[in-house]
């Protein structure tokens, strides 16, 4: 009686109790199946989310530095880079071309003076000789270094090469019918200057007291240049009809700077003409700069 109960007793499961093993075990398997494909997905997510973070750090640099100069003959310049590109076969031999743009303030429209006190054009006097100034920009720079394998300290040579669109200003002087009185009307001209300048360069480190972490190093430079610039003379006759002039001006430069990551980012030029401008003339010129880099 023991033996046939025992042999009840281990008799194999009812069929609604198979049923249920069934449909529960191809449950299982149909959730763990689509965790692997959950799983899938989210890899594949974070790969397209990676893709997406790369993409975005590979976005084109516009405007994303820039300066402000200021000059000891009072006259203020601002400017920022509008683009930075290179022209060439990637990895090999290329050319930097760089866009600035409002360097300048507006200069386009007409302005009216009173008598006597027509618009001045000795502004140009520091837009000749600045190789960065102009309302348009648009210039190949760079620096080559005479030993690559040097981490920061190292000498080299710098070079800018472009066009530009300078202003001047026309005074056109209208008096009345009986010559007692009259006004000026003052009148931009824009024009085309073609520009260059090469010298030496030479940079060191440069950091904040107490910061010596490598980056936190910034640098200190050093340079000399010689700068020259062409204007055909006709376009100068449009506003200075009476001036005579070749339209070529020559000058160098001696500057040095310091840029330090969140802490300073200035620079110092002494600027000297070789060839006397036929407009008002300043012996000497200085530019202290501020520049701002809005790139991490």
């Amino acid at each position: 009686m023991q033996l046939t109960q025992f042999v009840h007793m281990q008799r194999f499961p009812s069929k609604p109790a198979i049923i249920l093993l069934l449909l529960f075990t191809g449950w299982g398997n149909s959730a763990f199946c689509q965790a692997e494909t959950d799983s899938t997905e989210m890899e594949e997510g974070e790969e397209e989310e990676v893709i997406d973070t790369v993409t975005k750090d590979k976005k084109p640099e516009l405007f994303t530095s820039g300066f402000i100069d200021i000059f000891n003959s009072g006259q203020v310049n601002a400017s920022a880079r509008f683009l930075r590109l290179n022209i060439g076969e990637p990895g090999k031999f290329s050319v930097p071309l760089s866009f600035y743009t409002g360097v300048s303030s507006n200069n386009f429209q007409t302005q009216s003076a009173q008598p006597l006190d027509p618009k001045s054009n000795a502004h140009l006097i520091v837009d000749y000789i600045n190789p960065l100034s102009g309302l348009i920009n648009v210039s190949s720079e760079s620096i080559i270094f005479f030993k690559k394998n040097c981490k920061i300290t190292k000498p080299g040579f710098t070079y800018q090469i472009g066009e530009r669109l300078l202003t001047g200003y026309r005074t056109i002087y209208e008096s009345d019918e009986e010559h007692t009185a009259g006004t000026e009307t003052v009148t931009p001209v824009n024009f085309f200057n073609t520009f260059g300048s090469i010298g030496l360069y030479f940079q060191t480190g440069a950091w904040e007291k107490n910061n010596k972490d490598d980056n936190e190093v910034g640098l200190f430079w050093l340079s000399l240049r010689m700068i020259a610039c062409y204007t055909s003379p006709r376009q100068i006759k449009t506003f200075l009809p009476d001036v005579e002039t070749s339209g070529i001006y020559t000058g160098y430069s001696f500057g040095f700077g310091v840029e330090i990551n969140s802490v300073v980012n200035l620079k110092v030029l002494y600027y000297k003409y070789i060839k006397q401008p036929e407009i008002d003339y300043y012996t000497s010129i200085y530019q202290f700069s501020f520049n701002y880099c809005l790139k991490n």
